[in-house]
């Protein structure tokens, strides 16, 4: 309470004290109040006898007001309308109240049968229906926001909020009433919406199980002010008040209560009032309630029961003190109803003089005030200048029903212990709330509350999204040093000060499980369990964000995307054969090439003697020659077809059509062969390099040697599991009839798998998984594109504040390379990565042929020269025997002499050894 207001206290009631108030010259003016018999019973005295007193005794009035107040029950209806009668007969000029609808129906009844004014300070959804049936506008009015004009703020709020599915916890039918426009306005498409009545106090608890086990976070409280705390302090246990859950309260006075005890919840609980706390007139009245409560000064207050009663709570309670956040709203109203009664008398007196008549309950005669009341309050455009500003804003007419019309509430959120405004709505403009906070705003703040916390981080392990740390030196690790990996670097990343500049700690899930659904225990397990009890904050690890579970969880956006691809083991290469150049033709044709060979050259020597061409003059210098010379023995023959296949052509060449013919016949089958031997061999030894016998999903689906499997209960079985697609259905039902399983508990028993089964088995997981396997073993390889497309995404509990400001964090890193550079770090770098990028970057280098391969060439090169050879040294002996005979010479004679010729290098001519030179040689000798 600012000082301002306090001294504008102190002298009005220094004021109040010395003015001078001549009561014989004023017209006394009785007004009824019927008002329940609560702890609010003299809040509400003091709140009317402060109106009181300030028309009595300053605003120089020619009447006087005479309030009679009435304590009533829910019980004492017979006992209220006998009250309400015997006020009629004393010429009663309005009625106030009652506050209790039970006890409404009967006092309401009498004011419309006898048009005396009766002003309403509470929700009443049958006025409408009552009052509808009369000829005549009832006097009757309502200064509670009616129950369509509130339903309609509700439902704004609730879409605006964005709200699509949530439960509603009423207390009573006619609470549903408040809520029906915010289920008119939903589509056919929108989630469906539970409702849960709320019974005695005591069975609440299982109200909200129902509540919790749904799984629903935003949720409708609709019940009585006093029974608001009862209900979250059980939510409180259920763990019902996280920071996820969101809650709107429909009672207007949700915010006088103590809010103390949820000093430290983080949960989002949203209402609505009518009395704006901050305005300077509401904590004046507050100031001067204050005032009345302190001081003796109930004179107006004629029962000497009420004074009596006022004087025992001043007793029970010598340092009460009203708040402005603490006035509740039918005292408000209450309030805003009276002082709105004078000022409308006040400017109809003026007009027209108002008499008021004695009534009886039991006749038709109305009263004459009544109908100008009622017109003056439903006329169009017409203002009134209130004794005091009102506490629930102005008050200008209300509709043909008696309900209020033009009014705004406020939209309030609860900060630590008390209530801040956050928006407005206009019942002039019921369709939109105009918001004080802007999204930047709310940003801002979030972004604090983030950088005061630690998210609770739960994981799995699994290389390298997560490892255990082992300490050289031994030492024990606890908290977070305890563990590495990908997911620890990229949660620090995100909590680094030029992002959200938190802090995080680290724990296992106990079961190791991802996270299924089991459709019978209708259970989740692993991280989402972990997430949907709200045991942790967040769930990283190379989780895959699935459609079922993001209608369990929510997920940020992928921090790294991926697909399912086929794991498997690369050929091991056997050593060539010997005689691997001769494999890109079978043995039958090499026989059939041979055998063409030998008749083609026994051809072509029959041939050449047949055809009189190539019979040539062995002197060409004779033009007349005896005899005639054929050059194509068996010998040369042989050789122009050899010649011709090794593509190296002959120094002789036939002459004759037909040996022309047979010769050209052969080169074409030779260039045949030729081309055919260098094309096969290319594919040869193309496909001696070529690993896999299976190049896509296709590929396994179609054969039955090779066993393929995944991960038992992880997203991949999932896809095969409910997928449409022809191929990969099949592939489900051979994986799931395999015997023995085809599934692996973990990634790492699949890769295991893979390379002890000798290229019987492949593993289907993510590409992402693959590459890091494939980098630290050489022996494994990926086969075919990815089958899908997804991404791992970090998971947290639905509706959690955070998850725009990690978005925002994963953005900035992709943008920045952040993440390429992590995956580099856990893939490449560490923990062995790496040792096969050499082998991968040297496709050229294996591409090119080794001795292994080209060995038979050598060994048929050395054969044919050791051949050759061989038949050089016939050749040198069977000569050796032609010169031991033409020479007369011994063989060892003939043998050295042609060998110490042969090894003189320098001799490049030899002597013919003829019969007739040895002859000469020997007579001369003689």
């Amino acid at each position: 309470m600012n000082l301002t207001n306090m001294y504008r206290g102190i002298r009005l009631f220094a004021l109040m004290s010395i003015v001078f108030a001549t009561k014989e010259n004023r017209r006394p003016v009785h007004i009824g109040f019927f008002l329940n018999d609560d702890d609010f019973f003299e809040l509400s005295t003091v709140a009317i006898t402060a109106v009181v007193r300030r028309v009595n005794q300053v605003s120089g009035t020619s009447y006087q007001l005479r309030p009679h107040i009435f304590r009533t029950t829910k019980s004492d209806i017979l006992e209220a309308g006998l009250l309400a009668c015997q006020r009629v007969k004393e010429g009663v000029a309005a009625i106030f109240g009652p506050e209790s609808p039970e006890i409404n129906e009967m006092i309401q009844s009498i004011s419309s049968t006898l048009e005396i004014p009766q002003f309403q300070t509470f929700w009443n959804p049958k006025l409408r229906s009552r009052l509808s049936r009369q000829i005549n506008p009832s006097p009757v009015f309502n200064l509670y926001p009616s129950p369509q004009s509130l339903a309609q703020a509700l439902a704004t709020l609730v879409r605006e909020s964005d709200w699509k599915s949530y439960t509603v916890i009423y207390e009573n039918d006619e609470g549903l009433l408040r809520l029906q426009e915010a289920l008119n306005q939903r589509s056919m498409s929108d989630p469906a919406v539970s409702f849960r009545a709320l019974g005695p106090k005591e069975n609440h608890k299982s109200v909200l199980k129902e509540v919790k086990s749904s799984g629903v976070l935003h949720l409708i409280v609709d019940c009585e002010a006093g029974h608001i705390m009862d209900i979250l302090r059980q939510a409180k246990e259920l763990k019902l008040l996280s920071e996820f859950h969101s809650y709107i309260l429909t009672n207007l006075d949700a915010h006088t209560l103590d809010w103390s005890e949820f000093k430290n919840v983080r949960t989002n609980i949203t209402a609505l009032r009518l009395v704006d706390t901050n305005k300077p007139n509401t904590q004046h009245a507050a100031l001067v309630w204050n005032q009345i409560l302190k001081y003796d000064i109930l004179r107006n207050v004629k029962n000497p029961a009420i004074q009596k009663e006022l004087v025992n709570y001043r007793k029970l309670n010598p340092v009460a003190e009203v708040l402005p956040n603490n006035i509740p709203i039918r005292i408000a109203l209450l309030y805003d109803a009276l002082n709105l009664f004078v000022s409308v008398l006040s400017k109809l007196n003026t007009e027209e003089e108002i008499i008021w008549e004695s009534l009886s309950c039991e006749t038709n005669e109305t009263s004459s005030h009544g109908q100008r009341f009622s017109k003056a309050l439903r006329e169009k455009g017409r203002e009134f200048e209130l004794v005091v500003e009102p506490l629930t804003g102005a008050i200008t007419s209300f509709d043909e029903m008696g309900y209020r019309k033009k009014y705004k509430l406020q939209i309030i959120e609860l900060d630590s212990t008390k209530f801040r405004v956050t928006g407005t709505w206009d019942s002039d403009f019921p369709q939109e709330i105009q918001f004080k906070l802007s999204e930047e705003d709310r940003d801002t703040e979030l972004k604090k509350k983030i950088q005061q916390r630690t998210f609770r981080v739960v994981s799995r392990l699994g290389d390298p999204y997560l490892m255990r740390r082992v300490d050289p030196h031994g030492r024990a690790l606890y908290g977070n040093d305890r563990f590495e990996g990908y997911t620890m670097d990229l949660i620090g990343e995100i909590c680094k000060p030029q992002n959200l500049n938190c802090s995080f700690t680290f724990e296992i899930v106990a079961d190791g499980k991802y996270g299924n659904y089991d459709p019978k225990t209708k259970q989740w397990n692993g991280l989402i369990r972990e997430l949907l009890d709200y045991k942790a904050d967040l769930g990283i690890c190379d989780l895959t964000i699935t459609y079922e579970r993001r209608k369990a969880v929510d997920f940020t956006l992928p921090f790294m995307t991926l697909g399912i691809s086929i794991l498997y083991a690369k050929a091991v290469k056997e050593p060539p054969e010997l005689l691997s150049f001769s494999h890109p033709l079978s043995f039958e044709v090499w026989i059939y090439i041979a055998t063409s060979y030998l008749i083609i050259s026994m051809m072509m020597f029959l041939v050449a003697r047949l055809n009189p061409n190539d019979w040539e003059n062995p002197h060409p210098c004779n033009p007349c020659p005896t005899e005639l010379e054929n050059i194509w023995n068996v010998k040369n023959c042989f050789w122009l077809t050899m010649g011709s296949f090794m593509a190296q052509g002959c120094d002789i060449l036939p002459k004759g059509i037909s040996t022309r013919m047979v010769a050209a016949m052969w080169w074409f089958f030779t260039l045949i062969i030729t081309a055919c031997y260098t094309a096969n061999m290319t594919a040869f030894l193309t496909m001696s390099r070529m690993g896999p016998t299976i190049e896509s999903a296709e590929d396994l689906a179609a054969q039955t040697k090779i066993k393929y499997g995944c991960l038992g209960g992880g997203s991949t079985s999932s896809f095969f599991k409910d997928t449409n697609f022809s191929t990969y259905h099949r592939m489900w039902v051979q994986m799931e009839s395999a015997e023995p399983s085809v599934f692996e508990s973990n990634n790492k028993d699949g890769v295991k798998r893979v390379l002890t089964s000798k290229r019987k088995y492949a593993f289907l997981m993510e590409s992402s998984s693959i590459e890091y396997e494939m980098e630290r073993n050489c022996e494994l390889m990926q086969v075919g594109n990815n089958l899908d497309s997804k991404g791992y995404g970090i998971a947290m509990p639905t509706n959690a504040p955070y998850r725009k400001s990690i978005n925002e964090a994963i953005l900035k890193m992709q943008e920045m390379g952040a993440l390429h550079k992590l995956k580099d770090k856990w893939w490449k770098e560490m923990n062995g990565g790496g040792q096969c990028t050499k082998d991968k970057s040297g496709d050229i280098e294996t591409a090119e042929m080794g001795l292994d391969n080209v060995g038979g060439v050598f060994v048929v090169l050395a054969v044919g020269v050791a051949l050759a050879f061989m038949i050089a040294v016939c050749e040198f002996l069977w000569n050796v025997r032609k010169v031991a005979v033409v020479e007369r010479l011994t063989p060892k004679e003939a043998l050295i002499k042609e060998i110490r010729f042969a090894m003189d290098i320098r001799s490049r001519k030899k002597v013919v050894s003829t019969p007739s030179r040895a002859i000469s040689l020997e007579n001369i000798d003689r």
